[in-house]
This record gives structure tokens, sequence and C-alpha cells, in this order.
């Protein structure tokens, strides 16, 4: 009998079966309450902190370069930087094909700095790596420097036909931003979802 009435007063504190699983179903609706609010709190601060409309424009920059001729070239922006795009003649490739590495500050190949099924189309940034001015050589007239590239007259930096350095100060040769060619006639600058 005693035994009886002990397990009559532990079930009336447990809840006997039906306490347990209500209990459960209570823990499990709170953790899952507490989950819901957490992810609506947190979505808000994650969408306002991806790039604007503009931002996403300006990551990458598609060039009609039908129009540049062997010799030429053009500057165009991106990311509020100017690009030089430009489209090497044979005698160019040829005379960064035959500069020795070991005569380069920053030793690079031309096949390094180019696609290479085009190899006659160069596109740097048209940044002096020195303090960042914008190098002459892109334009028609424009003084190219002893090495036919690009000079930089604020402090007399010299690049060759493959934009890399060969005299004054600058430490490396121009960048090579990502790029790709949609089609014969379209470069696209810069990586599309990044």
């Amino acid at each position: 009998m005693a035994t009886k009435a002990r397990s009559a007063e532990v079930s009336d504190h447990t809840g006997g079966d039906d306490g347990v699983r209500r209990r459960d179903f209570i823990y499990v609706a709170a953790v899952t309450f507490a989950g819901v609010g957490g992810v609506a709190t947190l979505a808000p601060l994650i969408v306002q902190m991806s790039p604007s409309a503009d931002v996403l424009a300006q990551a990458t920059t598609e060039v009609d370069i039908s129009k540049v001729q062997p010799g030429q070239g053009i500057k165009v922006s991106w990311r509020k930087q100017p690009v030089f795009v430009r489209n090497l003649t044979p005698k160019e490739i040829g005379e960064a094909n035959a500069v020795p590495m070991s005569a380069l500050r920053d030793p690079e190949t031309l096949a390094a700095r180019t696609k290479p099924d085009k190899p006659n189309w160069l596109i740097t940034l048209g940044v002096c790596t020195h303090l960042g001015c914008v190098p002459l050589g892109i334009g028609e007239g424009e003084n190219r420097g002893p090495y036919g590239g690009y000079f930089c007259p604020c402090h007399g930096s010299m690049y060759d036909t493959a934009a890399r350095i060969r005299q004054g100060p600058a430490p490396k040769n121009l960048a090579v931003p990502d790029y790709e060619f949609s089609s014969a006639t379209t470069v696209v600058i810069g990586q599309k979802g990044k």
C-alpha cells in the first residue's frame, strides 16, 4: 500500500507521461520561436550590407575593342580607375619577348600578362605603381618613353611595350586586372559576381 501511495505522489509531481510530452513541446516551441526571431532580426542587417546597384554596376566594364587598330590603345574607366587597353603590333610583341628576365625589376613575360589566344591585347590598370599617377602613352602622340610603352612624367617611371617597369622609381609593373573576352570584339573587365 505504501508503494502505491508513493508512486501516486511521484506521478502527481511529474505530471505523468502527458507532462513530459507537454514539456518537450513547450521547449521545442520556445527554441523554434527564438530561432525565427533571431533570423527575422538579422535578415535586415545582412541585406543592408550587400552592395548597392551602383556598386554592382561598377564591378565589371564592357569594352568594345572593334575599332582599336594594331599599335593603338584606348583608356576606359573601371571602378573609378583608368584602364589601358592596347592592341600590340607584332613588332611590339617581339620587342617585349626579346627582353631578358634578368633585365626586369619585376620579371614577368608578356605571355603571363595577356591571354593565350589573344597575345596582342594588353590590358592594364593605368596607374603608376610609384605614387598612383596616370602615365602617358595610351593616347595618340603621347610620350611613350624610350621603351615604347608608357612614361609617367611625375617622377620619370618608364614602362616597356608589355607595361613592365624598366626605369625610374616605380617598384612594380602596371597591374593586370581580371578580364575575359566575351566575344571577338568585346572585353569584360572585372569578374561578375565578385
